[in-house]
């Protein structure tokens, strides 16, 4: 067994517990996993009638709540649109709850088929400043927190297949959030920094800049990819457009890579950031996690996550996956 900067695990599928440099987590790197057999059949393929009726795609305007905000053509609630901003029908939190705050959906394109990955790196970078600046609008509306991420297909939990973001305002701080002020308060150096240097005495590294994109030593799940600039301050909302411009074209390269080495899999990216008054991690940062399992018995019983694919073998996978 190794912690976070120890050894590489043995030979063979031997398990092996890491701690992640980030988030302090500890992950069970168990390579033998990998071969199970799988015999649950992968989710349906859409079917046209469905991709007809849906309400994210252009033409379909009136079928949303009336538009906050959108970039391109035309007026709201009509077509002509690249990405578009509307309140969520069916929010995690709302008006007058306990939980109290906005939900909102951002379609990252008219095309019911352009997953981020499969945007171009202009719309990807135009896809983040959107989110970047609804996080700044909630946190202007006087919210303590928000936070933008995607869920990609079912696995990822989105219930609708057409590819979009949501941001969502709290008016609290979370308590990973506050969990991440204390290690980061805490800590020696830069948590991201030394993870990143952690890859990089790995191996795991998929691109090393201004904005880099690395594989976790110690990732949670298997094939998940960090990505930061090296400047960034603790807030996304914050964010200028030159790192906004490296980190989505970054973790575009990177969506790519995943796309094409596991055939649109299903993820989560989230754009992990400090709170209004600061509360947070050191520097914003946007992580994927491609739902490549699932968190079953083992992982809910012990709190510790379980990766098949060790990030040392993942890598090289991803650099040689392009399109």
């Amino acid at each position: 067994m190794s912690e976070a900067g120890g050894s590489d695990p043995g030979d063979g599928d031997a398990a092996d517990l890491r701690v992640d440099a980030l988030s302090g987590r500890r992950v069970i790197v168990a390579a033998g996993r990998a071969a199970r057999p799988h015999t649950v059949a992968p989710d349906p393929p859409e079917d046209a009638g469905r991709i007809a009726e849906c309400p994210f795609c252009a033409g379909n305007e009136a079928k949303t709540p009336p538009e906050l905000a959108r970039t391109g053509a035309g007026d709201p609630g009509t077509p002509g649109w690249r990405v578009r901003v509307f309140p969520n029908l069916y929010p995690i939190v709302g008006a007058g709850s306990s939980a109290d705050g906005p939900h909102e959906v951002v379609t990252l394109s008219p095309d019911h088929t352009r997953a981020f990955g499969r945007l171009d790196p202009a719309a990807a970078v135009e896809v983040f400043t959107v989110l970047r600046d609804r996080v700044a609008a909630q946190l202007a509306d006087g919210r303590a927190y928000a936070v933008a991420f995607i869920n990609h297909r079912r696995a990822a939990g989105a219930s609708i297949a057409h590819p979009h973001a949501q941001v969502v305002g709290l008016d609290f701080v979370p308590p990973e959030v506050i969990a991440a002020q204390h290690r980061a308060a805490t800590a020696d150096a830069d948590l991201l920094a030394a993870d990143l240097d952690l890859a990089k005495a790995h191996d795991t590294v998929l691109v090393d800049g201004a904005a880099s994109s690395w594989l976790p030593y110690a990732a949670g799940t298997s094939f998940t990819v960090r990505v930061a600039h090296e400047s960034a301050g603790a807030r996304f909302d914050l964010a200028s457009h030159t790192e906004l411009h490296a980190v989505a074209t970054t973790l575009h390269d990177a969506m790519t890579r995943l796309d094409v080495l596991l055939d649109d899999p299903p993820y989560n990216i989230v754009a992990h950031t400090a709170a209004a008054d600061g509360t947070g991690p050191r520097r914003w940062y946007v992580e994927v996690m491609p739902r490549t399992s699932v968190i079953a018995g083992f992982e809910l019983a012990t709190g510790l996550l379980v990766n098949a694919v060790p990030p040392e073998q993942a890598a090289p996978m991803l650099r040689g996956a392009t399109r």
